[in-house]
């Protein structure tokens, strides 16, 4: 999948593609943040942006003769336009997924591209439709066949429902049959997510309290839209955040595919904070450090622990296979130890089926991942150094797997003009299994500050 941006913050032209393991690096205020809540706003809201016509003779042969077989394949041939008008929809939608005004984002574009590989049409689906706990009818395709079947369960006399929305569901399938696998789910913890673990009663009471202020208030107001309006006021990752912690006892009650089948990548996460998150059923939120007998509320732990909350919520009870986990500066708060021990965590959910994709200013983990590329190659001293550090074959990394973007001024050649010209954009950095990541994004700086305790150890020798 390929993302391309235009006039998108400080980005004026930049394209990127996701991989099994996407890291976006560069300086501060270069784009990064504009491209991650970008691409978040359009995997959380593509079924919304894309439509698909249904055309009315499908409706009219259910209705008269109670099924109807939909060829997926009459929709398939046009994706490529689905895509491009949904991505025009989602581009008019971009001021709300920033909570900013819309002016801001004149002349922004957002199109995602879609190569043959992305696409898996070849898919089981199934999806009963009720409403009133009665059956109305059962949307079915076979693995292996282009055929949607359409099955009115209810009576023609008793079929209460609009013929619009019958539409809309016939639409909703074949775009999940179509894109449903093209697009992964999405979870994001934003670089806001410390305050969010800290004040997720306080946010609560925030709209209750605002509630209560206008029932008390003679004027008529809709409390609702204004609730909804004030509360929209922050992007849309933040705010996804912000939910998230808020319905942490609800959470708390699912098992993710992790811990049923990696549960040692569970153990390692809980070895980087240093015990275990607990919810109580009176949605009182702790942390219990390992080897000590106390529980510790969020704004007594420390602050690594709160950066962490809702990666560790998502790794234990949410995350499915094939699943996009989003990080901005997962380094936050953390020891260079544990940004080491975060980047070897990636590579190991990467190789159990969960794709990552982070933004980081951390050399510690750009260098530790290099170390899972490079210790993956097939020099024959490359396992008595994984044995003597303890590297686990899990945790290795093929280059295959790795897409890194430095965000930072280069020359590109732009649509309409004659010349290059130097623009803020994403560029690729090159990944080989031999010597790992480009990171010329860090190098500079270490290399003046290398260079500078030289001269200040050696400079005054004759």
């Amino acid at each position: 999948m390929k993302i391309s941006l235009k006039t998108l913050g400080v980005l004026q032209e930049a394209s990127f593609s996701l991989g099994e393991l996407t890291i976006i690096c560069g300086k501060n205020n270069t784009g990064k943040t504009y491209a991650t809540y970008a691409l978040f706003g359009f995997l959380s809201t593509w079924r919304e942006t894309i439509s698909i016509q249904i055309p009315e003779r499908f409706l009219e042969t259910l209705l008269s003769e109670g099924s109807v077989s939909i060829d997926i394949n009459e929709f398939i041939k046009d994706t490529a336009s689905i895509l491009r008008k949904g991505c025009e929809n989602y581009t008019k939608k971009i001021p709300e997924i920033f909570a900013a005004p819309s002016d801001r984002f004149t002349g922004s574009e957002f199109f995602v591209t879609l190569s043959q590989d992305d696409y898996q049409h070849n898919v089981q689906f199934e999806r009963r439709m009720k409403a009133a706990e009665a059956d109305i009818f059962l949307l079915t395709k076979k693995y292996d066949s282009n055929e949607l079947v359409i099955t009115l369960l209810a009576e023609k006399g008793q079929l209460k429902v609009p013929h619009n929305v019958i539409i809309q569901i016939i639409s909703d399938a074949i775009k999940e049959i179509i894109f449903g696998k093209s697009f992964p789910k999405p979870f994001i913890a934003s670089a806001e997510r410390t305050g969010a673990a800290i004040f997720r009663k306080e946010l609560n009471f925030a709209r209750n309290r605002l509630l209560e202020e206008i029932s008390q208030n003679d004027r008529k107001i809709k409390p609702l839209e204004i609730l909804t309006k004030n509360y929209q006021d922050y992007p849309l990752p933040v705010k996804t955040n912000v939910d998230f912690t808020r319905d942490l006892e609800t959470i708390a009650k699912d098992k993710s595919f992790l811990c049923e089948k990696h549960a040692d990548i569970l153990d390692d996460f809980a070895d980087i904070i240093g015990g275990e998150y607990m919810v109580t059923r009176a949605d009182e939120l702790y942390f219990a450090p390992r080897g000590k007998k106390i529980k510790l509320p969020m704004d007594e732990s420390s602050s690594a622990v709160r950066s962490l909350l809702d990666i560790g919520f998502y790794l234990r009870h949410v995350a499915k296979l094939g699943d996009l986990l989003m990080i901005d500066e997962p380094e936050l708060n953390l020891h260079p130890e544990n940004q080491r021990r975060m980047a070897r965590l990636f590579a190991r959910l990467v190789n159990a089926g969960v794709k990552v994709f982070i933004t980081t200013h951390s050399d510690y983990i750009i260098k530790e991942l290099n170390t899972l590329i490079m210790l993956k190659g097939k020099k024959p001293h490359l396992k008595d150094i994984c044995s003597r550090w303890k590297y686990k074959s899990a945790e290795l990394l093929t280059a295959e797997k790795v897409k890194v973007f430095i965000a930072e001024e280069a020359l590109l050649k732009r649509e309409g003009k004659t010349r290059n010209s130097r623009v803020q954009t994403l560029t690729q950095a090159d990944v080989n299994q031999e010597q790992g990541i480009e990171a010329r994004s860090f190098d500079a700086t270490i290399e003046d500050m290398n260079q500078i305790q030289d001269e200040i150890i050696w400079g005054g020798e004759e």
